[in-house]
């Protein structure tokens, strides 16, 4: 049986990065404007990934979906893709369509606020 150092001579001369650090070079450091917008982008794509899981625990469409919103399918699917353009209302409005309860926590000084739709 061959060792990694033999299959890969330089295994142990790889230099080894965070994702922190990664970020940090290639989106800009935390605090930064681009690192701001990247953090919320992520955000409301997790949002968006949350409305397609819920409708599809339902078993809608989106065109089902959409209707009962009284809105397009492609706006659904804009929304699915990423909530980046709508507001806390919208998404709460789409939660209770889908009969899902949203519960939004907020933490101050160790404590824990939070908000049940």
């Amino acid at each position: 049986m061959k060792y990694k150092a033999e299959i890969f001579p330089n295994y142990f001369d790889l230099d080894i990065y965070s994702l922190d650090k990664i970020k940090d070079e290639f989106i800009g450091p935390e605090g930064s404007p681009q690192r701001a917008q990247y953090e919320y982008e992520l955000k409301m794509e997790i949002i968006g990934n949350l409305v397609r899981e819920a409708r599809k625990r339902r078993g809608m469409t989106q065109e089902q979906l959409g209707q009962l919103l009284g809105v397009r399918k492609a706006w659904v699917s804009k929304i699915e893709r990423s909530a980046s353009n709508a507001s806390i209302n919208t998404i709460l409005k789409i939660f209770k369509v889908l009969d899902a309860e949203v519960t939004i926590s907020v933490k101050m000084s160790g404590d824990y606020l939070e908000l049940r739709s």
